[in-house]
């Protein structure tokens, strides 16, 4: 039987999204079947006479579009239609294609890495460190790892060595940790006025007080910071200073300057959470490049590679590191080896950059969808984010809009869930534009809700 080969005459565009369109096409028109067999990207690409990168790419595409799967050992197949079964396990390891329409997670495109893991896989498999890596870790094997935890924060213009990085379970993690390190029962947190919700609970599990500090729509204010370091005994400050969730706002270097000016001057101590720093080429320096010696510095491989692949780093002061060490020690022991194999070997290879970039490409072209879908409404976005902030008329209430928009079957976040004070609810939601593998579905959920907004609310809604 002859190879599928897609028709790309007359198609416009990257070379990966014009065989992406005409994979979509075909299998709508039923020349592609679910369960179907598609070619090896590299029999696909001779076929083509393009490069098997770009294939590879529109294979990465296609399944981030939940239009195939890949299968270790087996290839790549046509998927099922939703509600359909193909013979495999992992036609039911997906996010669902069907049900509400999920705005509410804040998670990355997925699929993206799927067609990169087999081959990391079949590599380690060969590799003389497999022992090592289902075993306790050796000091050679931590060496390995804090390599590429240096390489992985140093692009985003951070300079550390190996006794200042710690490998953690995700950048959650890494932020309990270094809150371990440096903050006792009893301390002064200060977190921005909307914030990163898990932030609220840990400091509750820590024994810390939890103030907020106010911002503008440039991010945190200095001067209110100011204000809080000079009348209070703070000890540190958690902040995001690049992508912020959930306003999506990127500080200035100048405000980054400023902050880290205060921190110096006050002893205060600076957690860091660039998460989504690297989806954003253009971000000015961390602050930790500016007061390395007060800043815990976190990130993960999470938005950028795989929301499984559970592997963060954080980079801290000399003299703190050992104390996130011990953290890691006490709340898992360590980071599971295998997993840290594989974001070390995708951050050394190249293939941490291309998903990376994969990533800013969707990002991209789903915020223009939402420019298309929601117009001018008062919007604040980053075209490199992977969630906006959109602020609501007066007609509607977050917390209705949320019960409407449920009831419509569209799932958000009221903006009330990231605000530090209680009685701060701004009249905001947060939209997510990742975690929905397929982009018909996100239409179909932008549009219900600006139907929803432009429209009075109703009884029901009125009454929640």
């Amino acid at each position: 039987m002859a190879i599928w080969t897609p028709d790309l005459q007359g198609r416009q565009g990257p070379k990966y999204l014009q065989i992406v369109d005409a994979l979509a096409e075909d299998i709508a028109s039923g020349a592609l079947q679910p369960g179907v067999r598609l070619p090896p990207h590299r029999e696909l690409a001779y076929a083509l006479g393009v490069s098997a990168n770009t294939t590879s790419r529109a294979y990465a595409e296609g399944i981030a579009r939940a239009l195939i799967q890949g299968e270790v050992g087996r290839g790549t197949f046509v998927r099922a239609a939703s509600g359909d079964r193909i013979d495999t396990d992992l036609a039911d390891m997906r996010r669902p294609l069907s049900g509400p329409v999920d705005l509410s997670r804040n998670l990355p495109s997925p699929g993206l890495a799927a067609a990169h893991l087999a081959e990391a896989l079949g590599s380690l498999g060969r590799s003389p460190r497999l022992r090592a890596l289902v075993d306790y870790q050796t000091e050679a094997d931590l060496a390995h790892h804090a390599d590429a935890a240096i390489e992985w924060v140093g692009r985003s213009g951070v300079a550390a060595d190996r006794d200042e990085v710690v490998v953690t379970n995700g950048a959650q993690h890494g932020i309990l940790c270094a809150l371990m390190a440096v903050a006792k029962p009893g301390d002064l947190l200060l977190a921005e006025a909307l914030t990163y919700p898990p932030v609220k609970a840990m400091a509750y599990r820590l024994g810390l007080k939890l103030k907020s500090v106010a911002r503008d729509d440039d991010g945190l204010c200095p001067d209110a910071l100011e204000d809080m370091c000079r009348t209070h005994g703070v000890r540190a400050l958690y902040l995001s200073p690049t992508l912020h969730t959930p306003t999506t706002t990127t500080l200035t270097r100048e405000r980054r300057a400023r902050i880290a000016e205060i921190a110096q001057r006050h002893d205060v101590f600076l957690i860091e959470d660039d998460v989504f720093g690297q989806l954003k080429p253009d971000a000015p320096d961390p602050i930790a490049a500016l007061a390395p010696e007060r800043t815990l510095y976190t990130t993960s491989t999470s938005k950028c590679l795989a929301p499984g692949l559970r592997v963060g780093f954080v980079r801290a002061p000399r003299d703190h590191a050992d104390t996130v060490r011990g953290a890691v020690n006490l709340t898992c022991w360590m980071t599971p080896p295998l997993m840290v194999e594989v974001a070390a070997s995708w951050i050394k290879d190249g293939t941490a950059d291309r998903l990376t970039a994969l990533q800013r490409e969707t990002a991209t072209r789903r915020h223009g969808m939402v420019r298309a879908i929601l117009g001018e409404r008062q919007i604040r976005a980053d075209p490199f984010g992977l969630h906006l902030w959109l602020e609501l008329p007066s007609h509607w209430s977050a917390d209705a809009l949320k019960a409407e928009a449920r009831y419509r079957g569209v799932e958000i976040v009221e903006g009330a869930a990231f605000a530090v004070d209680s009685d701060a609810r701004p009249n905001a939601v947060r939209l997510c534009l990742s975690h929905e593998p397929d982009e018909q579905r996100l239409t179909s959920g932008l549009e219900i809700l600006r139907d929803t907004i432009d429209a009075p609310p109703t009884r029901s809604a009125l009454v929640l």
